[in-house]
């Protein structure tokens, strides 16, 4: 059983890892994790009964795959078909090929898969992030995936709770602001969704182990023509949350779904410019130091795509 459960948890980890891969390299798409590990459980469960040993998803040939414009499962049965004329047709002319020719197409694979200017920007953005990236990196090359995986997540974990720790304060409440930020309000939010209008408060912290459930939740936004992202209660966010925040705006913007930030906090400012939260904006004005300004601008802005031919929706 030790050995199964080894197996089936390295697998688990290396495909969910490809996938998240290529939910980076494509913007406009992501995965479900509980669908592809039982997908993959029933064919590793079915792959033995003919002789066959588990196998899992591969970060470099899902990479190539999408670097080439793969955008559904044909991509994996054309891989499938040419792995299997190979075998049949070219098996011994394949094992002539120097181990160093692959090495060379392994890592011009790598190359391609790693964006400088990412990377530049993570190192940028927080030191807790440069931290985990390098402390990620070296454990790669000097142990191997799974380890240097364990690794990043107990550094990513100890730099999220010393975040979380640090952010508690008491912060004094402005008197022109406490109708909107306080209490149930529900005949307000009402109101606002009459307007094809939804405002969402974001409370707390902002980071790797929340971003997966806020891009699933608001990303699926329906009959809504402006979103409001109140920000005022966010206490951290790290580089991975930014960046969901960042695809969270360009999957709404592609939409047709306006999107507003209103209160940011000053600390929050870096991490946000250096990772281009702001750029997907679609204007430099949808940014507003408060909620109340945000919400004028909506309904205006909402006012004016309900009179606006189809195709012209400039903001």
């Amino acid at each position: 059983m030790l050995p199964a459960v080894a197996v089936a948890a390295l697998a688990a980890l290396k495909s969910l890892l490809s996938a998240t891969v290529a939910d980076a390299m494509s913007v406009g798409e992501r995965h479900d994790p509980d669908r592809e590990l039982v997908g993959q459980g029933l064919a590793n469960l079915g792959s033995p009964l003919f002789g066959g040993i588990p196998a899992t998803a591969a970060i470099a040939r899902t990479a190539v795959n999408v670097r080439a414009g793969a955008t559904s499962r044909l991509a994996s049965l054309i891989h499938v078909g040419v792995l299997l004329l190979v075998v049949l047709l070219a098996a011994g002319w394949v094992g002539d090929v120097p181990l160093a020719a692959l090495a060379g197409v392994l890592m011009a694979t790598a190359l391609r898969m790693v964006r400088v200017s990412s990377v530049a920007a993570l190192l940028r953005s927080t030191r807790g992030d440069a931290t985990v990236l390098t402390l990620t990196a070296a454990a790669t090359v000097v142990f191997d995936l799974v380890t240097a995986v364990l690794v990043g997540l107990a550094a990513a974990g100890f730099f999220a709770l010393r975040q979380t720790a640090r952010s508690a304060r008491l912060d004094e409440m402005r008197l022109d602001e406490m109708p909107l930020e306080g209490g149930d309000h529900t005949a307000e939010e009402r109101a606002l969704l009459d307007e094809h209008i939804v405002a969402y408060r974001m409370d707390g912290p902002l980071f790797f182990a929340a971003a997966h459930d806020f891009l699933l939740e608001l990303s699926d936004v329906v009959h809504v023509r402006v979103v409001i992202l109140r920000m005022s209660r966010v206490t951290t966010i790290d580089a991975t949350g930014a960046h969901v925040l960042a695809d969270t705006i360009t999957r709404l913007e592609r939409r047709g779904i306006t999107v507003l930030l209103s209160g940011v906090q000053a600390a929050h400012e870096r991490v946000l410019r250096e990772l281009g939260v702001y750029d997907r904006l679609a204007h430099e004005r949808h940014l507003f130091d408060s909620t109340p300004s945000a919400i004028g601008h909506a309904r205006v802005h909402a006012a004016r795509l309900a009179h606006t031919p189809a195709g012209d929706t400039a903001a």
